[in-house]
């Protein structure tokens, strides 16, 4: 056996199946190989105090500017009472507003207070909402939220975020919504789908799940504009920053928008 065989064997090295991070070949003093891991940049490196206050400018010029560009921005629910409005905005899961607003009238006609939703006809309860889909949920989830607000509120929609959570078929997104319009209380923003795609495509987060987005944006702009800047997110995503085809050229805010799906032709 030729004597370099002898000191130098030669070693197989089996590649691993899955490797945690990004591997690549170096060799040591003694000549053998072994794999270097290197170590991936954070996602979310942290942002330097600067940064910070760059970005809370920037958020508050984008608000200022689609105040202007929207003076009427609000709910776009059509209800009179709280107990209607928390009917509505479970209706409006998975549906539009232009939806539940056809079939609201006649459903508020029929029920006017928690009593009679809860004591209703579940069948006929039903058939008001079909339209909006899943109504089947829908129709027990109201009916289930009306029961608790007239067995244990005394027939009013609570005014706190923890016991409106109580409530079957209400998450954050809709105790926001009943919290913010009926009852001027800021303890979150509204994340629908609209504020949750503007957010992501004006830089505002990098996250996609709506709790998360809502602590970035919670975090972003100040308190007093947590029940408004929903509202003109999701006008401004109905007007001119649609999903597939935004019309930058018409963008009160495209010289503050950095998104890479900008169209301006």
């Amino acid at each position: 056996m030729s004597p370099i065989m002898r000191k130098s064997p030669v070693v197989l090295l089996r590649r691993p199946k899955k490797l945690p991070r990004k591997a690549i070949p170096r060799l040591t003093r003694r000549g053998s190989l072994r794999l270097q891991l290197l170590r991936r940049p954070s996602r979310n490196p942290a942002k330097s105090p600067v940064t910070r206050k760059t970005d809370h400018a920037r958020a508050l010029k984008i608000y200022d500017r689609l105040t202007a560009a929207y003076p009427d921005a609000k709910c776009a629910l059509d209800f009179d009472t709280p107990l209607q409005l928390l009917v509505a905005t479970i209706l409006s899961a998975q549906s539009t507003d232009k939806t539940v607003n056809t079939v609201t009238p006649a459903l508020f006609r029929k029920f006017h207070t928690a009593k009679q939703f809860a004591d209703a006809d579940l069948p006929e309860l039903e058939t008001l909402v079909h339209s909006t889909g899943f109504y089947r949920n829908k129709a027990k989830s109201i009916q289930g939220a009306c029961r608790i607000i007239a067995e244990e509120h005394a027939g009013k929609v609570p005014q706190e975020m923890e016991q409106l959570l109580k409530l079957p078929g209400v998450a954050r997104k809709t105790a926001n919504v009943v919290l913010g319009v009926t009852f001027g209380k800021a303890e979150g923003v509204v994340v629908d789908t609209h504020v949750q795609r503007l957010a992501v495509r004006l830089d505002f987060t990098t996250e996609s799940r709506p709790e998360k987005i809502e602590e970035d944006l919670m975090k972003l702009f100040p308190r007093d504009k947590w029940i408004q800047v929903s509202h003109l997110l999701i006008h401004h995503g109905r007007a001119l920053c649609q999903a597939r085809r935004p019309r930058c050229l018409e963008c009160p805010i495209e010289d503050l928008c950095r998104s890479a799906d900008k169209v301006l032709a």
